[in-house]
């Protein structure tokens, strides 16, 4: 807590206080703000633990079904299957304000989407059905593997604006607030003190008048 260097006067003691008004107004704003950023962060940390265990799950049996297709396809024909999809996917990222923080909306952009067989970029006869079922899975959480990009995107960016936040709260609380209101005290201390020494001289300048009238 300082006191900052300023003239103490009466004009400036009001300027101080609507700055110290502005001050604590903004405080309780920005920890509400606050407030309402933990609670959403917190929402999407929980979202993105059980996004990430779902994702987790289906991709060991993807994973799974594609090395029983390794061990029943050479790695040749299995390569060949694989090598050119018949579906062209995109992503369109697109942004969202939530609390002044702008996170990631992302979506794919399928080209055959809807068609089923645009999934299996091979014919059926010389692959096994341990392929398509690894195929089918992984297209099945392609769609949660995104969200999950996207969900993770948005709690660091959340977690920051949380952070500069905070240390904006701290610095209103702890610094500019206690200033403002330790300034306000000395410059009403010295204004008090000279209206005293003001009094005082009046009333000195009185009883001498009333001496000489005597």
């Amino acid at each position: 807590m300082a006191k900052l260097n300023v003239n103490p006067t009466r004009m400036e003691l009001t300027t101080l206080k609507r700055r110290l008004k502005t001050a604590t107004r903004g405080h309780k704003l920005l920890k509400d703000k606050q407030d309402e950023l933990m609670r959403r962060f917190i929402e999407l940390i929980r979202k993105n633990k059980d996004l990430r265990m779902d994702v987790e799950e289906e991709l060991q049996g993807s994973f799974k079904e594609f090395l029983l297709a390794s061990a029943t396809m050479s790695p040749e024909m299995l390569g060949e299957a694989v090598a050119f999809p018949k579906e062209n996917i995109s992503v369109d990222i697109k942004k969202k304000n939530v609390m002044s923080v702008n996170v990631p909306v992302m979506k794919f952009i399928r080209k055959l989407e809807g068609d089923e067989g645009a999934i299996y970029p091979y014919g059926f006869a010389q692959t096994s059905s341990q392929l398509d079922d690894a195929i089918s899975q992984l297209y099945g959480v392609m769609s949660k593997l995104l969200e999950l990009a996207e969900v993770e995107k948005a709690c660091q960016l959340m977690a920051d604006e949380i952070e500069k936040t905070r240390r904006r709260v701290n610095a209103l609380e702890y610094r500019t607030i206690p200033d403002l209101e330790e300034t306000i005290r000395f410059i009403r201390m010295k204004l008090d003190e000279s209206e005293r020494s003001t009094i005082t001289r009046l009333m000195k300048v009185k009883e001498l008048i009333n001496k000489e009238a005597q």
